[in-house]
């Protein structure tokens, strides 16, 4: 029996890449790619502070990262496609012989055309060997935006993401959750309609889960709540929000709602965005919080400082983040501590 604790137990530490030149990011030396790398270098300097730092670096990329990183940031160099480790990486769980690492099939969320993955599928392996853990291999595409649990035998899912026909054609929803219980250790799934609108845009995901809603300890899930009835993402929330209201999780109780108001933010440059609080980081000691210079931030931090006493919580400017198609839940990756193993 395997079993994801949940991300706010302890870590050894936590993973990451540093962005390479690609369709995404633009070419080596350009300003895109600069600016996406400040981003994921500011994130990283915020976790390294409470806890260790990995970071994949592709080929000719470690001097720009060595220059922003902190020097407490471990480097280590492999190719890479991307730079969304939450996507790509390995999912750590608890193994009755010790951490296991679940490898998932991905396949550049859905096989879309701008997407390149040849690097990156192999990505979850290379971790987990570089961690001396084992792999527990998966039949089932997905990333690890698109599931959150709550360590305790729950875990939220989205039609639009394991049901994908570019991710898992022919799959039931019986089929996706037994495999996911299998490698997770749940129990129970909740599964949403859909994510956020721009998730669904050119290089969205297709509906992530970890913009949308997010536990913050068994019996209580942050929901991303837009309170404009003009924007398309109120229906989207409220139905979220009535969905969870009368779910029953894994212990057989009802869950407690918390709402995490949007940014005031809308649109960037014309472009509809999905800025959320939710995308948060969870790590040893600290609260890494997606900030976006918005009057919302304040009220964000103060919700998420409740729901997890004893913790700092640290605002990181994410619009650059935002802006290449996640946040700082989807560019880091827990490696849960090891538990004693039994015998």
């Amino acid at each position: 029996m395997q079993r994801m604790p949940a991300e706010s137990d302890p870590h050894d530490g936590t993973w990451m890449a540093f962005p390479p030149p690609n369709a995404t990011f633009g070419e080596e030396g350009g300003p895109d790619l600069a600016r996406a790398r400040r981003a994921w270098a500011g994130v990283a300097n915020a976790v390294v502070a409470h806890e260790p730092v990995t970071v994949l670096v592709a080929p000719g990329s470690e001097p720009a990262a060595r220059e922003l990183l902190d020097p407490r940031v471990r480097l280590t160099g492999t190719p890479l496609d991307d730079a969304w480790l939450r996507d790509s990486g390995p999912t750590f769980v608890h193994g009755d012989d010790g951490l296991r690492a679940v490898d998932w099939v991905f396949n550049g969320w859905g096989a879309q055309s701008w997407a390149t993955w040849e690097h990156d599928g192999r990505v979850a392996a290379h971790v987990a060997g570089l961690t001396g853990t084992p792999v527990s291999p998966s039949r089932l595409t997905q990333e690890g935006g698109g599931f959150h649990v709550d360590g305790a035998g729950t875990v939220l899912l989205t039609d639009t993401v394991q049901l994908d026909l570019g991710r898992n054609p022919g799959w039931t929803r019986e089929q996706v959750e037994a495999e996911v219980h299998a490698q997770l250790g749940t129990s129970t799934a909740i599964w949403l309609p859909r994510g956020l609108t721009a998730d669904y845009g050119e290089f969205g995901t297709r509906g992530h889960v970890d913009i949308v809603a997010a536990f913050t300890r068994p019996g209580t899930v942050v929901v991303h709540t837009q309170p404009d009835p003009g924007h398309p993402d109120h229906a989207v929330s409220a139905e979220v929000t009535e969905i969870l209201s009368q779910a029953v999780d894994a212990r057989g109780q009802r869950l407690e709602v918390v709402p995490l108001l949007a940014p005031t933010t809308t649109e960037v440059d014309g472009e509809l965005v999905d800025y959320s609080y939710v995308n948060h980081y969870v790590a040893n000691s600290v609260v890494v919080l997606c900030g976006f210079d918005d009057p919302r931030d304040a009220e964000a931090v103060r919700v998420l400082q409740a729901a997890h006493p004893g913790r700092e919580v640290v605002l990181v400017d994410a619009r650059d983040v935002f802006a290449f198609g996640g946040g700082v839940h989807c560019i880091t990756q827990q490696q849960p501590s090891a538990r004693p193993v039994r015998g």
